[in-house]
Formats: structure tokens, sequence, C-alpha cells
């Protein structure tokens, strides 16, 4: 996956023009990490974030701003009807692909886990609650749960009246409630599950992973067809811990897993001759693993080197 360019600095305008382009990108510039964290949190997909800011640049770029009473709320509105129609594409997608799909790691700063609500919200395991959501719902929820936007600021970004907005959030609301992580993880937890990992790969010894795993602990490994992975998710810890133990993960060795914080939480990655092969994110819930989550697809690995900086 190659890297995008900041899509500002593209193309130059004529000079009668400049002051205009250059109040336009100031305001762009000034949003653009809100504006990625709005798109990636409605896609789970960095790459199709990035796309979607180079269209919201051209749209930014020929709106007259003397007419916008706020250009933040602009920016945001422009920027899910972009990935609303993203989306569209990025189902079709995932019709067709090949095992489970997981989202796209991020290298993420140790700010964002200090913000408690940015932190839950990108989360692998809540991104893949938000995957169960029709596409206006998960709108709806990121606007509102994630960014505190008005039910009007909303209505007029997904094209429904304040009323119907209500209604969505509400039953959004209803359908994570019963999906998501019960309560806030401890960073300390997921510390804890994933030394436990660290340990079993040095000791060969999976007990005190074991110790770790709930009853219906689920393995997903996303490889998209590229590299290997499970193509059904593994289901419970004896299951689990058996594929740990005589699949790709046992023949790792502890030197080449480097602790780091992806979206918000830590997690595990894997590297093979210096190049990143695995991320290993958990979910928590009670104190125990539920969900092991193995990004290995090659095209989703490109963000893990310098942190990507999430805003809201």
């Amino acid at each position: 996956m190659s890297e995008r360019s900041e899509p500002v600095m593209d193309t130059p305008e004529p000079p009668a023009d400049r002051g205009r382009v250059d109040s336009a990108t100031e305001a762009f510039v000034a949003h653009r990490n809100l504006l990625f964290t709005v798109a990636y949190e409605m896609l789970g997909s960095a790459a199709d974030a990035e796309d979607v800011l180079q269209e919201t640049w051209l749209r930014w770029a020929d709106v007259d701003l003397d007419h916008v009473r706020d250009r933040r709320a602009y920016l945001v509105r422009i920027t899910t009807r972009q990935a609303l129609g993203r989306m569209r594409t990025l189902r079709r997608r995932k019709e067709s692909y090949i095992g489970p799909w997981l989202p796209e790691p991020l290298l993420t700063a140790p700010d964002v886990a200090h913000d408690v609500v940015l932190a839950d919200s990108v989360s692998m395991a809540m991104l893949l609650v938000l995957e169960t959501l029709a596409p206006v719902e998960r709108a709806v929820f990121v606007l509102r749960e994630v960014f505190d936007l008005g039910y009007d600021e909303i209505a007029e970004a997904v094209g429904k009246t304040p009323v119907a907005v209500r209604q969505i959030a509400h039953r959004a609301r209803t359908h994570v409630a019963a999906r998501r992580p019960r309560g806030v993880v401890p960073l300390a937890e997921a510390h804890d599950a994933l030394r436990a990992f660290q340990r079993a790969v040095e000791t060969g010894d999976l007990q005190s992973l074991l110790d770790k795993l709930a009853p219906d602990v689920v393995l997903l490994g996303d490889g998209g067809g590229v590299v290997q992975a499970a193509l059904t998710p593994v289901v419970g810890a004896d299951q689990v811990a058996h594929v740990l133990a005589t699949g790709r993960l046992s023949r790792i060795t502890a030197a080449s897993l480097q602790p780091a914080q992806v979206n918000g939480y830590p997690a595990l990655i894997l590297r093979l001759d210096g190049e990143v092969d695995t991320v290993l994110a958990v979910r928590i819930d009670d104190g125990l693993i539920t969900g092991l989550y193995a990004v290995r697809n090659p095209e989703k690995l490109s963000r893990l080197e310098q942190p990507t900086t999430l805003h809201r």
C-alpha cells in the first residue's frame, strides 16, 4: 500500500485566488487530524480514510468560505458524506474478502490512551462492534458519542431530520452497548494479558496464557488471502491454545515481539527480519481475554513505523 501525500499542497492556484486558497488550506490543515479520525472510525481503514480526506479537500477548495459560519462543522459534514459513500465500496470489498476482516491497525501516541473515550472508540474491539452497524447508524453513533456533535449538525451531515437522527442514535447506542467490551479496560489489564502471551512464547508453556483466556475466547486472523491465517474464527480456550501451540505463533521468538500502543491500547508487534509480520491486539472482558486479533495482511501494516495522530 503506497503512502498518500498531503492533499493540500497538490495544485498551485492563480495569484488572484491566493488569499481564498490560503484560508481554505489553513482551515483544512487545522482540522485534518480530526477529519482523519472521523473517517477512520467510520471505515476502519486508514488508506480509505486518506482517500476520503483527499475527496474532502477537493470539495472544500471549491466552497465559498464567506458563506461558511462554522468551518469545522462544514468540514466534518463533507468528510462524513464522503465516508458514507466510501462505505458502499468497502462493503463490496469485504464481501469478497478471504477470511476474517479486521480493521487496519494504527500505531498511536501515548496521548490517545489518556483520552479514554477516544482510545475506546478506536480500539480493535470497538471498531469490530461498529462493523455490525448500518452505515448511517455508524456515522450517527461516531459523531454523537465520540465527537459530541449536536443532532442538528449530524442531521445535516447524514441527510436526515434531527428527530430521525435522535432515533438512530438511540438504536445505535443500544446495539453497541449489547456488544461492546464490558466496561473500559484498564491499561494494566491489557499489559498483563500481553505479558502472559510473551511468557508463553518465551517458555513454550501455555498455562500462563490459558489462565488469561475466557472459555469462549475467539481468535481472528486477517491474512487477506495474501499470507497464511486461519480462514475462520477459532473459538474456545482449548482450540485457541492449540492453534497458538502448534501454528505459526509457536515458532516465533520472544525477541521478535515488540510491545507497542496500537489503536490506543497495548498490543504486540511481531517483526521478522526487521519487517512487521503480525499485529496482535486483545479484547478483555471482566479480566479475561475474550478476543485475540492477529492482523497479518501486508496491505494493512503500513502505519506501524510512525504514530498516527488522532484527535477529537
